[in-house]
């Protein structure tokens, strides 16, 4: 089958090869899964130049999400059945044809959506959803100001805090973007690289500041400039590529809690917490008050995940970008 395989640590995207190898085995307690479409993420730049938290030993398949069709389940599975449409996630291996997954990281595609939706919901939405809801509290009549609003954890946050009754203000770097975050609820939108950005959020606020930052960017100390008293900041992500050194004066002075979300890690830290996110999830979709987006175009074929990776890394994106595979995988 064909794959994407990263045998050396990278410089770019531009490095990556597609190549054969076999197909996996699945084992016990493992589905067998052909990839429809794959969630294209940023972290897989940092992770093939070994500059993620996670480091694969080397050679490893790139890709963390995906969404297919299951042909293959182990006799003790009782949750799956060959034939069945699914999207998870794991460590390695989306970017390929085949991809051999534990079952535990699988959930059945909700009827509502398509495979191109849900291949990047896995990390993106009960990311969002942990931060706003598990870590900040976000309550009814709430200001939250999400940043990198209209990318993949920024819109699916913007859904989330409006469907759960705060006020949003979306924060993008380009006036382009604020009509996408309009459409996915946002009340208002601004520039973040306008000079007086944290003004703008003082003065939509009545002078309050935000009671809630949602931040995948890394603008944790321009924030504490609007943020409220008793505000409560998101550490979700270091997108400008900086980690920031915060001068915690300001976040004595306002009261404020800065709190970091990594969703990945509640598989080992609280797994009790997985079922009650995912139930409240699936239960907002059902309801009609999150639906994924897709960027579009969706690009096709492994060999244009560096083409999406590369517009990922120059923002030029909106929601999720998704590569397509179904068409050309081949039993």
């Amino acid at each position: 089958m064909r794959a994407i395989v990263v045998k050396s640590w990278l410089k770019g995207p531009g490095d990556m090869e597609v190549t054969d190898i076999p197909m996996p085995v699945a084992k016990d307690g493992e589905l067998l899964v052909k990839v429809d479409s794959a969630g294209v993420n940023f972290f897989d730049v940092l992770m093939i130049a070994g500059k993620y938290q996670i480091k694969p030993a080397l050679p490893f398949t790139l890709g963390a999400e995906f969404s297919g069709t299951v042909v293959k389940i182990s006799p003790s599975d009782t949750r799956f059945a060959v034939g069945d449409r699914v999207f998870g996630s794991n460590v390695t291996g989306a970017y390929a044809e085949y991809i051999a997954v534990p079952s535990i990281h699988c959930f059945p595609i909700p009827s509502a959506l398509s495979f191109e939706q849900a291949a990047g919901i896995y990390i993106t939405y009960p990311t969002s959803y942990a931060g706003l809801v598990l870590k900040a509290k976000v309550q009814r009549g709430d200001w939250v100001l999400v940043h990198a609003a209209a990318g993949g954890v920024g819109i699916a946050a913007v859904q989330i805090a409006k469907a759960l009754g705060a006020h949003v203000i979306a924060a993008t770097g380009s006036k382009d973007k604020f009509d996408i975050c309009r459409q996915q609820g946002a009340d208002h939108c601004i520039n973040y690289h306008d000079a007086d950005w944290t003004n703008q959020v003082l003065k939509l606020t009545d002078g309050k500041g935000a009671d809630i930052v949602y931040d995948p960017v890394g603008k944790v100390e321009e924030s504490l400039k609007c943020v409220a008293w008793n505000g409560r900041i998101v550490v979700v992500g270091f997108a400008a590529g900086a980690i920031e050194k915060v001068a915690t004066n300001r976040i004595l002075l306002k009261n404020v809690a800065v709190t970091g979300v990594y969703w990945g890690a509640y598989a080992l830290n609280e797994p009790e917490r997985i079922p009650e996110v995912w139930d409240a999830l699936f239960k907002l979709a059902e309801d009609g008050l999150i639906r994924p987006v897709v960027f579009q175009p969706i690009f096709h074929g492994l060999d244009q995940v560096k083409d999406a990776l590369k517009a990922i890394t120059h923002r030029e994106t909106y929601g999720k970008a998704v590569v397509k595979l179904s068409e050309y995988s081949k039993l």
